[in-house]
């Protein structure tokens, strides 16, 4: 949602501009602009729609300079409209700023500033620091940048630079992220490592209240106060090749087949075989600690919260612990009820979820000891939690979430034996845990291999307008999420619901038409299973089984069946989620749709 991008150096800004901005793409955004600083004032250009077409128009408007920011915009204020991208000036066209996130006083700033003069050309809330900053006073572009952030309310990543202050970048964080790339005589800026990784490996990441200096000599960052801030230098541990297609057609479709690497990257090093155990020092919790918490609450959104609901069944199972799991968004604005001996999880990709961040910090100050589970080392989530799970599972580029979701299952079944071993799980039961998630990347390769047979079947339910998802126990959010994944790429409307639900209501939606899909391991409440797909089959809908091998003939009730390696039970949605992904894929290049860029979605949502 919305990219940074910004440059200080010897080379020419602008083609590493486009670059960072092109890197940015699977984001999500409608437009895109570049301001660039030549030593005679400030240059601008900015397009609606793709980067390729702000890339055509500079190419025939050529912009020269060896400083600059850059921006891809995702609308909240105001239509995706060439003049509502980014970057934004003030009434001089002296200053141009770049925003990332929402100015919740914008509307009484505007009315502030046009009582004193100021004349806007644009609805956004961007638009009003850049006459913030016109107007602020301070003897240098930091010093007027802080003193107008001091009037803001909300969140923002901003990059700022001007035609009167011609040696320096100026960068602020509040709520959205924003980082340096150290490179040799160079500095680069940027929402996301993917913008910079192909020019440096060392970052710096800003905190809430950062605001960073920089030059061609160096960079400095200062607080709210103008206190010179000492921020480590952090290294990005993946490579250029791993946001690259590599011989895919879309990012989603490479992304599935990476699962069996990312998931050992998830598990390695964590696995104590011996002990039935897990290693997971990032934590922070000690043994008592552990043996003190009453419950667990997991806060997610999206496809994060339906690895949440797979948690559940994992903690409950072998930790004997009650789990809730909530909605980040909802949790947010609860009553805020005492969280005394709670654990509380928060799960976000990105680790950068406004809704998950905030919901967590409110789980604190309730009282809860807070972990995070999150794929982007340095992440806000990461900083702001007591402890947490790293997935490792390498840069996820496609919009519609799935490396990450099984990299996620791993992590929440890693917490739960942890915590379960700590409590009453004995060794036996965490070595059958054990080995069982030991053997999963090789049987997820194993299912990959379904991938033509699911390509034959989304032939067949391509053309449907609606698709009921079903499943009960740990299986029926893994109905939820296969129901996700199609809505994300296809726009086709699908729901999920637990199987015994049917017959309240979603039944009567039931036709000759309706591909139902039932995800239904062989588990302990396989034959209830069955009995609710006996009752869409009575009413004619089109049936897709996904079961595991060794799992009793379903011909008699299912139109068709695909099988998954056999695993311990309630390991099974790490593999029944895979052929759901494979198909929602295929449908949705079927329809001719974006797969890795759906419309109106964002990779990370990081404003509320």
């Amino acid at each position: 949602m919305c990219g940074i991008v910004g440059y200080i150096g010897s080379r020419e800004a602008s083609p590493i501009l486009i670059e960072g901005l092109q890197r940015l793409e699977y984001r999500g955004y409608d437009s895109a602009g570049i301001a660039l600083q030549n030593g005679m004032g400030l240059k601008i250009r900015k397009r609606a729609g793709r980067v390729q077409e702000l890339a055509a128009h500079v190419a025939a408007n050529p912009v020269q300079g060896h400083m600059g920011i850059a921006h891809t915009r995702w609308a909240t204020h105001g239509p995706p409209t060439t003049n509502n991208a980014h970057p934004h000036m003030d009434c001089t066209g002296e200053i141009a700023v770049v925003h990332n996130g929402i100015i919740e006083n914008a509307d009484t700033l505007r009315k502030l500033l046009r009582d004193r003069g100021h004349t806007f050309l644009t609805p956004t809330d961007t638009e009003v620091l850049s006459h913030l900053i016109e107007e602020a006073e301070g003897a240098s572009l930091e010093e007027r940048v802080r003193n107008a952030l001091r009037l803001v309310e909300g969140a923002y990543g901003i990059a700022v630079i001007s035609g009167e202050y011609r040696d320096r970048l100026v960068v602020a964080r509040q709520g959205s992220p924003v980082l340096l790339g150290l490179g040799e005589g160079e500095t680069f800026v940027a929402s996301d490592p993917t913008a910079v990784v192909e020019h440096t490996r060392s970052v710096v990441y800003l905190e809430d209240g950062d605001i960073a200096v920089i030059t061609p000599e160096g960079y400095r960052i200062l607080d709210g106060d103008g206190a010179d801030q000492d921020r480590p230098t952090d290294a990005i541990d993946w490579d250029i090749a791993s946001i690259e297609l590599g011989g895919y057609a879309h990012f989603m479709q490479k992304e599935i087949f990476e699962q069996p690497e990312s998931l050992r990257n998830t598990l390695r090093g964590r696995l104590m075989r011996d002990e039935g155990d897990a290693r997971l020092n990032g934590l922070q919790l000690t043994d008592e600690e552990i043996r003190s918490f009453d419950r667990v609450l997991i806060l997610g959104c999206g496809t994060s919260w339906h690895s949440a609901l797979v948690g559940r069944h994992f903690i409950e199972t072998l930790a004997g612990l009650p789990v809730d799991v909530e909605y980040a968004s909802e949790f947010r604005y609860q009553r805020p009820l005492p969280l005394k001996n709670t654990l509380a999880v928060a799960v976000s990709q990105s680790g950068e979820t406004a809704d998950t961040l905030e919901a967590m910090k409110a789980a604190r100050e309730r009282g809860a000891r807070v972990v995070g589970v999150v794929n982007a080392v340095g992440s806000s989530i990461a900083r702001e939690a007591h402890g947490g799970i790293y997935l490792h599972a390498g840069p996820e580029v496609g919009v519609a979430s799935t490396k990450a979701f099984t990299s996620q299952l791993a992590a929440l079944l890693l917490l739960g034996l942890h915590l379960g071993r700590r409590r009453s799980l004995t060794v036996e039961q965490g070595r059958e845990v054990v080995e069982a998630m030991a053997a999963l990347p090789a049987m997820i390769e194993q299912t990959l291999k379904l991938d033509d047979e699911l390509a034959r079947i989304a032939l067949t339910f391509s053309e449907a307008s609606n698709a009921l998802y079903l499943g009960r126990g740990v299986s029926f959010p893994v109905a939820l999420e296969g129901a996700l994944k199609l809505k994300e790429v296809s726009y086709a409307h699908a729901e999920g619901y637990p199987a015994a639900e049917l017959k309240h209501g979603p039944i009567a939606l039931i036709d000759d038409d309706m591909p139902v899909i039932v995800v239904a391991p062989a588990d302990h409440i396989f034959s209830k299973v069955v009995s609710n797909v006996q009752e869409v089959r009575a009413r004619g809908g089109q049936i897709l089984v996904i079961t595991t091998e060794g799992n009793r003939d379903l011909s008699a009730v299912a139109d068709r069946e695909v099988a998954v390696p056999a695993t311990h039970e309630l390991l099974s949605p790490l593999l029944t989620v895979v052929p759901l992904q494979l198909l929602a894929y295929h449908i949705a290049v079927l329809r001719g749709c974006d797969v890795d860029r759906p419309r109106n979605l964002a990779k990370s949502v990081t404003v509320e």
